[in-house]
């Protein structure tokens, strides 16, 4: 499978919003931008999308919003638990803050990776 890079202006959308979260680590994850709290991932970057990790109901209420979306890496492998954020959604700092928030707070919610 072919990976597609990420627009270079959404790097470095994604760079600019996370400097703003120190307590995140960052590392590449299959060659994309990747944001991580107590090593599991929260947020990142795939082909065109920012996705983020939620719990339920968060994750329901973003993917009920047009330009959402289940992530699948690949045709019929979706990621449990990780959906896309709208494009519009990306574009606003308020909005998608509070989205990246919730994604930090959800994985919080898991054991450490060590």
């Amino acid at each position: 499978m072919k990976m597609v890079k990420s627009p270079p202006e959404l790097v470095d959308r994604f760079n600019t919003v996370l400097d703003r979260y120190p307590e995140a680590s960052r590392k590449q994850m299959f060659g994309y931008p990747a944001a991580f709290i107590g090593g599991n991932l929260a947020t990142s970057l795939f082909a065109d999308h920012w996705i983020v990790r939620l719990g339920e109901p968060d994750l329901g209420q973003l993917m009920a919003l047009d330009g959402s979306g289940e992530l699948e890496v690949m045709p019929g492998r979706r990621m449990k638990g990780y959906a896309i954020v709208p494009p519009g959604i990306v574009a606003d700092d308020a909005a998608l803050d509070g989205w990246i928030r919730k994604a930090f707070a959800h994985v919080r919610t898991l054991p450490v990776k060590k």
